[in-house]
């Protein structure tokens, strides 16, 4: 099969699915308390895709190059019989690896139940180890100790190498960046640093909050070696890093003072169907519409897909300034990280 390119000769290679628009968690990076209230209106269920047309979208996907599939949310964990649509997605044709990104609250029950449907790997959010952190970001006073069940109940289970995603805020808690390297260096896991982006519309974004890749590097250099590694596959969005004394590696994803939209493979689902072809896109293609209203064949499926695609000109965090900055861009609880 011919590579499907878009307008900067980007493959398409991985599609992350939302599942839900809703979560447990008021992370104030993502979906601040302050908006998404107690009177915060979710989408109704009907609006909702449901798994066949996720399964039906994911085919043509599939024919059109996607071998990856990563579910979020919201918090998908939160979708009821979640493993349903697992199974679905892993027979699919062409598609090698069915991933999950979670907040962690629910893996501790279900982690095998998801690897015996076919999951292959899971990616836990988890921006601290003490409570009073965790819950300066996460704003519900959730646990640390039931995420961290739920990472080793998926590491038994097999969904491993587990990923931990631990976004750095300046002033709340970029202190935590040592701790959480020491808790999680020769564990086989490995550990991700994002940095603050400016998602959305809502979590009040400052560059002064972003603590910049190469701040985080030289903190844990400095307590243990660190030297770089290769990316594992073209487009790879994390700058990979192994401990010299064998401790395993890390990760730092640097969207905002290392831009990656020149090797971006990714398309993105939002929970009602829309496709964004970016993670701070302002509107997407409605494909919930088509299926319902026109119901396409396959064929006509998969050149929706390949006409949106070949249009695709996106390159955000290239261009970030005051300009893009201030327009609307959709949250990032609606289409998933």
């Amino acid at each position: 099969m011919n590579d499907l390119l878009d307008t900067r000769s980007r493959p398409l290679r991985d599609l992350r699915i939302s599942v839900t628009d809703r979560c447990n968690f008021r992370c104030t990076y993502c979906m601040p308390k302050e908006i998404f209230g107690r009177e915060f209106v979710f989408l109704p269920r009907a609006q909702l895709l449901t798994f066949e047309e996720i399964g039906r979208l994911a085919r043509a996907f599939a024919r059109d190059g996607v071998s990856k599939v990563r579910l979020t949310g919201g918090e998908p964990l939160l979708r009821r019989d979640l493993e349903q649509l697992v199974a679905m997605l892993a027979e699919i044709d062409g598609i090698s690896d069915v991933a999950l990104t979670t907040n962690g609250s629910a893996l501790a029950a279900r982690a095998d139940s998801l690897k015996a449907s076919g999951l292959s790997r899971v990616t836990v959010s988890l921006d601290a180890l003490d409570d009073r952190t965790f819950a300066a970001m996460n704003d519900v006073d959730f646990p640390v100790t039931r995420v961290l069940a739920g990472i080793d109940a998926a590491a038994v289970a097999g969904l491993t190498p587990v990923k931990i995603n631990m976004v750095v805020k300046r002033g709340v808690n970029d202190d935590r960046v040592v701790e959480m390297a020491e808790r999680f260096r020769g564990t086989g896991h490995i550990l991700r640093f994002i940095e603050y982006m400016d998602v959305g519309s809502t979590n009040g974004w400052r560059m002064d909050d972003v603590v910049p890749a190469a701040e985080i590097a030289e903190t844990i250099d400095a307590h243990w070696r660190l030297e770089p590694l290769e990316p594992e596959y073209p487009g790879e969005v994390a700058n990979r890093y192994r401990y010299r004394d064998n401790g395993g590696e890390i990760g730092i994803i640097a969207s905002v003072t290392q831009p990656f939209c020149g090797a971006c493979t990714r398309a993105r689902l939002s929970a009602d169907g829309k496709l964004y072809t970016c993670l701070f896109a302002a509107r997407g293609h409605d494909l919930r519409a088509l299926l319902r209203d026109e119901d396409p064949t396959d064929e006509e499926l998969s050149k929706r897909v390949r006409s949106i695609w070949a249009r695709r000109a996106d390159r955000y965090s290239d261009l970030r300034h005051a300009q893009t900055q201030q327009r609307p861009k959709i949250e990032m609880s609606y289409i998933g990280g």
